[in-house]
């Protein structure tokens, strides 16, 4: 950057006219609004890292996920829990950072402010300075152009008073004539030495001018310059904190990798078997003819108890003693 576009190119042939100064002015303060807005977002985009980090935190931290998982499954999702806290800690870490990367953006914004205050001051200075000498240069003119014209009007007054035989009356007239041309001499004077001021004052504010035009132009690269590093940087900062989820991440995918389905279902049979033999299928048993020497599959043989014997069919015979009769009801002992 050569450092001459500004002084070169905002110049006004009105010699009251700020427009060029305004314009440069006008520009640094957008400037500096953009990189206030810019130190805006980094800001609440700090705020919003830092909730999402301290959600993704409670999260991983208060919520159940897989926790009556097993063995090798179980050692993947411990992993996961670990690396989910891992990246809600970059999130919450990355929201200071973009929290100390406004504050330099704020900071650089001050030092600039000030560096252009210094200039500032001069200039309108130097703008007040040259708009008073320029009022005093056009009053003195103004008094000059008025003399002139009171002695051209002695002077004709002059001219036609030459055949008044009142000499007392020419006397005046000549009188007038002569104060007339001392004011104008005195006017010219005066008005000579506030155009050789004003335009002492306008070199002196064009120095100024050159001296701050390229003050401002190399200041406005140092600032574009400072927020394009800065916006720069703050991609990067992003970008890393993707690429350390997904390093963090691929810890899961590797864990998920050594999870074995056969081992998991192994380490459960082996934890919580309850026995390889099944119950034995249950077989009828007939009230009145019970199977001699016969053991449910599945139960130890138990020792033979003795079992009670069919009743016999009962006949209605008065005389057989083994029955008992209604009619006589009596009770039959075995």
């Amino acid at each position: 950057m050569t450092g001459t576009l500004f002084k070169a190119n905002f110049w006004s042939s009105d010699i009251l006219s700020t427009a060029g100064y305004d314009s440069i002015i006008q520009h640094l303060n957008n400037g500096r609004k953009n990189c206030k807005e810019f130190e805006d977002f980094l800001k609440e985009r700090a705020s919003i890292e830092e909730k999402y980090g301290k959600d993704l935190l409670n999260l991983s931290r208060k919520k159940p996920c897989g926790q009556l998982e097993i063995n090798t499954l179980k050692q993947a999702l411990e992993v996961f829990k670990k690396q989910v806290d891992s990246v809600a800690q970059c999130h919450i870490q990355l929201a200071q950072t973009l929290r100390d990367e406004a504050r330099k953006m704020e900071e650089f914004r001050e030092k600039q402010k000030l560096q252009r205050k210094k200039t500032e001051l001069i200039m309108d200075a130097a703008h007040k300075q040259r708009s008073l000498q320029f009022k005093k240069t056009m009053d003195a003119k103004k008094t000059y152009v008025q003399k002139c014209r009171d002695k051209d009007e002695a002077e004709q007054a002059v001219h036609r008073s030459a055949n008044v035989v009142n000499p007392r009356q020419q006397e005046k007239l000549f009188v007038k004539l002569a104060t007339s041309k001392t004011a104008v001499e005195d006017s010219d004077k005066a008005y000579m030495m506030h155009i050789n001021t004003l335009d002492k004052v306008r070199e002196d504010w064009q120095i100024e001018h050159i001296k701050a035009c390229e003050m401002f132009e190399a200041q406005e690269c140092e600032r574009i310059n400072f927020f394009r590093n800065a916006l720069w940087l703050h991609m990067n900062q992003l970008s890393q904190q993707c690429v350390t989820s997904d390093e963090m991440y691929e810890e899961v995918r590797k864990s998920l990798e050594a999870c074995s389905i056969e081992k998991d279902i192994e380490y459960f049979v082996n934890q919580q078997k309850t026995g390889q033999t099944p119950p034995a299928r249950i077989v009828y048993e007939n009230f009145y003819c019970p199977q001699k020497n016969t053991a449910p599959q599945g139960k130890a043989p138990g020792p033979n108890l003795p079992r009670r014997g069919p009743l016999p069919v009962p006949k209605s015979l008065p005389d057989n003693p083994d029955y008992s009769l209604i009619d006589n009801y009596s009770l039959i002992y075995q």
